[in-house]
């Protein structure tokens, strides 16, 4: 799973064991990238 780093704005890989931290600037906060994949919905 992707995420972003909220203060190098890096793209960060998690390990399953690796903690939730940044591993380029040492930040907690991550933000989970969102899919690019188009959902289209029919309106009636």
């Amino acid at each position: 799973m992707s995420y972003k780093c909220s203060r190098c704005k890096r793209d960060v890989e998690l390990d399953e064991y690796g903690g939730v931290r940044c591993p380029y600037c040492g930040h907690r906060v991550l933000l989970k990238e969102r899919s690019r994949d188009v959902k289209e919905v029919d309106a009636e």
